[in-house]
């Protein structure tokens, strides 16, 4: 039996990505967040989702690319760890949601090194889907609070 992952993809700067939809925990409407002090510009600050207190990270700006005007098809995805002993939940902010897509194992490719100029930890593999390539991005990595708060690596890296 081949196995199967699915994965919910978005759009950052025109480029699709996808992540795992077991790690999905919702998917709201951008909206406003408590600033926090003394922080990277690409954490939004936090909210407070039914008592959990959640850091809210702009995704586009994690990943070195320039802010966006916020509108309304930006959206936050809730993210949490599978790891029951340490959980760890995130909100993402995505310029918005693209669609569920179910990938065979071996249709991801790994994505190629490239060396110590861009930052490949968030990026699990490459899948090729109607002609355009989707990166999946490495859940666990991203819900990694010593890589997702990594202040130095961020300014210095890019993912795409």
């Amino acid at each position: 039996m081949e196995q199967e992952q699915e994965y919910l993809t978005f759009v950052l700067n025109d480029q699709e990505f996808g992540v795992d939809i077991l790690c999905v925990q919702e998917i709201r409407v951008c909206s406003s967040v408590t600033p926090l002090p003394n922080k990277p510009s690409y954490i939004k600050g936090v909210i407070n989702l039914r008592g959990i207190i959640i850091p809210i990270v702009d995704l586009r700006q994690r990943f070195g690319l320039a802010p966006l005007e916020y509108n309304k098809q930006t959206v936050t995805i809730i993210l949490r760890t599978q790891d029951i002993q340490k959980p760890m939940v995130v909100g993402i902010v995505v310029d918005a949601v693209s669609e569920v897509y179910k990938f065979n194992k071996k249709s991801v490719r790994k994505a190629p090194d490239f060396g110590n100029e861009i930052d490949n930890c968030f990026v699990k593999g490459l899948v090729d889907v109607d002609n355009k390539l989707i990166i999946l991005l490495e859940t666990q990595t991203l819900l990694n609070q010593d890589e997702l708060y990594n202040f130095k690596q961020a300014q210095s890296s890019s993912v795409v």
